[in-house]
C-alpha cells in the first residue's frame, strides 16, 4: 500500500508554538511529571475568567444561538465592531465593513487565501507570530521578513522594510501590541509604516488582538486611523486576550480604505467566509456585552494589576540572571529576552527549550520559532502569578548556569 502523505503544501509552514517542544511535554506528563506551560497566552489556566456579564449574555442568547448565521456575522456584534471604531475617530466604518471569525487565527487565513497570489511577497515582521508566517506560506505566497529593532524597543526598521519591497511585494504586516516582544509602537512610526505603504501601493494587515494590554499610561495607536481613504487596511482584534476568553473564539475583521477598488479581493473573501458557514454564534453574542460598558482590562494593565505586575517582574527577574538581556514589555503577555552568545554560545535553541523542559519540567518558545534569524531569544508568556512566575525564572537561571562557557 502506498504511504499517505502531507501535502507539499505544508513543506515550509510551521508553528513551533505547539509544535515538537509540546509533544514532548505531553510525554512527559504521561510519565506523572507536571509541566508548567508557559508557551501559549491563554490565560484560563492561570486564573482568569471572563466578566460574567459576558458569560451571562452568552447564556441568555443560546436559545437563539442554535442555527447557522449571516456568514459575516450577526447584526448585533458587526453593529458593536463599527461603533467601537467609530468611536476611536473612524467615523465611516460600517456594519459591512465587519467580519466574524472563530478568532483572529481564521480570519488572517481567510484574508490570505483571498488575497495571496502564487510568488505574491508579504512583509512580515521578525520576530513575529508565527501563524502570519504559516498562512502567507500556505496560501501560496513568500513571507519577506522585515526585523525590528531590539537595541530600540523592537521598533521596526523602516530602512530595512523598505530595502525589501521588490516589485512583487503586495502587502505588509504590522503587529501592535506586539507578540512575542511586548513592543508598542507609538503613533509616528505608525504614521511612517502607513506612509511607506501609501508610497509602494501596499495593502495593510494590521493585527491588534492585544490593543487593550498596554502598559504605563501608553497608547496603542489604530492603523486604520491614518491609513485614511487612499490605504487599504485590514484590522484584525477580538475578545480573546483583552476579555480572558480565548476559548469562546471571537474574533473579528475591520476593512476600511478605498474599498471601491478592493470589490474584487472582498467578493472573494465573501466567498469563503460563505464556504465556512459562520462563526460560533454563541460566542458573537458575546461581542456587544464585551464592548460596550465597564472594561475590567484596566484594572489588570495599572500599577497593582495582574497583567502589569507579573510583566515587570518577570522583565527584572530575567534581566538578573548574568548573560539574559530582557526589552521591558510596553504591553502584551510576554518577554522576549536575549541569552547572550557569549555566555551561552547556543547554536540550536530547539535543543535549549527542549533541555529546560527536560530538566526543569518548563515549556517555553524558542526564538526562531517566531522567525527571528539567530538561536538567541526564547519567549516567555508572564501569566502566571508573581509567586508562580518567580518560581519558573529561578528553574530558568538554574538550568542556564549550567550552559554558561
Amino acid at each position: 500500500m502506498r504511504q499517505i502523505r502531507q501535502s507539499d503544501k505544508l513543506k515550509n509552514v510551521r508553528y513551533d508554538v505547539r509544535g515538537p517542544i509540546l509533544v514532548e511535554a505531553q510525554r512527559l506528563e504521561a510519565e506523572g511529571h507536571r509541566v508548567l506551560k508557559l508557551n501559549i497566552g491563554n490565560p484560563a489556566p492561570f486564573g482568569f475568567e471572563a466578566p460574567d456579564a459576558i458569560v451571562a449574555d452568552m447564556v441568555h442568547h443560546l436559545p437563539d444561538a442554535q442555527g447557522y448565521s449571516d456568514s459575516q456575522g450577526i447584526y448585533s456584534a458587526r453593529t458593536a465592531v463599527a461603533q467601537y471604531y467609530q468611536g476611536r475617530g473612524l467615523r465611516d466604518t460600517a456594519v459591512d465593513d465587519v467580519f466574524i471569525g472563530n478568532g483572529v487565527s481564521e480570519l488572517i487565513t481567510m484574508v490570505l487565501q483571498a488575497f495571496v497570489d502564487d510568488g505574491n511577497e508579504i512583509l512580515v515582521p521578525a520576530p513575529d507570530y508565527p501563524l502570519w508566517t504559516g498562512a502567507v506560506t500556505l496560501s501560496g505566497g513568500t513571507p519577506v521578513h522585515y526585523l525590528c529593532d531590539e537595541s530600540n524597543g523592537w521598533q521596526p526598521d523602516l530602512e530595512d522594510i523598505e530595502s525589501k519591497i521588490t516589485a512583487a511585494t503586495q502587502a505588509i504586516v504590522i503587529i501592535n501590541p506586539n507578540n512575542p516582544t511586548g513592543a508598542v509602537y507609538s503613533e509616528q512610526l505608525v504614521r511612517d509604516l502607513v506612509d511607506l505603504a501609501r508610497r509602494h501601493d501596499l495593502v495593510v494587515f494590521s493585527d491588534e488582538i492585544y490593543e487593550k494590554i498596554v502598559f504605563d499610561e501608553l497608547q496603542h495607536h489604530h492603523t486604520a486611523t491614518f491609513a485614511g481613504d487612499d490605504v487599504l487596511c485590514l484590522t484584525f482584534s477580538g475578545l480573546s486576550k483583552a476579555y480572558r476568553v480565548c476559548g469562546y473564539r471571537a474574533g473579528w475583521l475591520m476593512i476600511s480604505g478605498p474599498k471601491h477598488l478592493a470589490a474584487d479581493f472582498l467578493e472573494g473573501l465573501t466567498l469563503l467566509a460563505n464556504m465556512r458557514m459562520c462563526a460560533n454564534v454563541p460566542a458573537q453574542h458575546a461581542i456587544q456585552t464585551a464592548l460596550g460598558g465597564y472594561q475590567s482590562i484596566d484594572d489588570l494593565i495599572v500599577p497593582g494589576g495582574r497583567f502589569y505586575e507579573q510583566s515587570m517582574t518577570a522583565y527584572k527577574l530575567l534581566n538578573d540572571i548574568p548573560g539574559v538581556s530582557c526589552v521591558r514589555p510596553q504591553g502584551a503577555l510576554y518577554c522576549f529576552p536575549r541569552l547572550d552568545p557569549e555566555v551561552y554560545g547556543i547554536r540550536d535553541d530547539e535543543e535549549f527549550v527542549l533541555g529546560l523542559l527536560r530538566s526543569k519540567k518548563l515549556l517555553v518558545t524558542h526564538g526562531t520559532g517566531f522567525n527571528w534569524p539567530e538561536p538567541d531569544h526564547f519567549r516567555l508568556v508572564t501569566l502566571p502569578d508573581v509567586e508562580m512566575l518567580t518560581e519558573a525564572i529561578g528553574r530558568i537561571a538554574e538550568h542556564l548556569a549550567t550552559l554558561r562557557t
